[in-house]
């Protein structure tokens, strides 16, 4: 798959590079990065330096395409589209993120992953697109809900990382959703 750098009003999407170890490596000591997702901790330069030969690859072999986050130069976060599958009914792939704890209420996240959804209707011809989280991660449903996901239920003990199994919530988007922001139990209340 080739390479894309993506841009918003905001924002420059661009994959990571050697020059952005040392940014996520800092970004990844905030403990609530590895509380909610499969980044390892503690967090090392090496753990920086694998993830981005592993995005590398990952572009090169069209599994997934991960694109490091850049307010005015500087890392807020990543985002990306994982297991990317092909199917002849339509592919799919699964919405992952993170946010640098400066970064996060900011409207980043929605912002970017907008970008990246379009991009996956529009460029890899994707008929679904799934999200996934810890149960309990509070702003990581707001922000899929922000983007139209829609809440599909709990799945006990799906999710596997160095924490163990947990519970997840699912969701999922369509290319012909409107994105519009619907009715999420977990939200509600």
């Amino acid at each position: 798959m080739e390479i894309t750098v993506l841009t918003t009003d905001r924002l420059t999407l661009r994959p990571p590079t050697a020059a952005d170890v040392d940014a996520i490596t800092t970004a990844c000591q905030d403990p609530e990065i590895p509380r909610w997702t499969t980044v390892p901790s503690p967090y090392s330069r090496t753990d920086a330096e694998a993830f981005v030969r592993i995005v590398d690859a990952s572009w090169a072999d069209g599994s997934e395409a991960i694109w490091s986050i850049f307010h005015d130069g500087v890392l807020v976060g990543t985002v990306g589209l994982h297991n990317i599958a092909s199917h002849p009914a339509g592919g799919q792939a699964e919405l992952g993120y993170w946010m640098t704890a400066e970064s996060r209420g900011q409207g980043f996240l929605v912002e970017a992953a907008r970008a990246v959804l379009d991009w996956a209707f529009a460029e890899l011809d994707l008929a679904r697109v799934h999200w996934q989280a810890v149960e309990g991660n509070i702003p990581s449903a707001r922000a899929a809900r922000a983007l139209g996901f829609h809440f599909e239920g709990t799945r006990r003990q799906a999710l596997t990382s160095h924490r163990g199994r947990d519970d997840g919530w699912t969701a999922s988007l369509l290319p012909t959703d409107d994105r519009t922001p619907v009715s999420w139990p977990v939200l509600e209340g």
